[in-house]
């Protein structure tokens, strides 16, 4: 039986992991092309983005570069992540509607763990490859 699906993947597939104030988060993760340029950007070295509160919702943090976006409006929920600007990364405890390109969705956490976790002040998230 083999369980080496990890190593036998194309790089292009690699999986994308994501801490937040170092803890692992489960992330099932969009297939568009914002979500490859990040994947790439992640390969070279683990991105480190220093978040901070908006509105009550949401974190929100500089990518430190620009990514292909293809923004829709879109009501966001607890978990999604989302590119806003092409050049910030959101990640929402709340909800909201605005024009997002839409990158993931956090699959381990309840709406109550992601208020713990993202509405007491900013955090760290770090993005890395497998």
């Amino acid at each position: 039986m083999e369980n080496n699906m990890d190593e036998s993947m194309p790089e292009e597939s690699a999986a994308i992991r994501m801490t937040i104030e170092n803890i692992p988060v489960r992330i099932t993760w969009e297939d568009n092309e914002s979500v490859t340029a990040l994947r790439e950007l992640a390969r070279k070295e683990p991105i480190q983005i220093h978040m901070s509160m908006y509105g009550g919702f949401e974190q929100v943090g500089p990518i430190g570069t620009s990514l292909p976006r293809d923004d829709a409006e879109t009501t966001t929920s607890a978990g999604d992540i989302v590119l806003y600007s092409g050049n910030q990364l959101v990640v929402f405890y709340g909800s909201n509607s605005w024009a997002y390109t839409r990158l993931g969705r956090i699959t381990d956490k309840t709406k109550e763990d992601l208020s713990e976790l993202l509405g007491n002040g900013d955090v760290t998230i770090t993005i890395q490859t497998d």
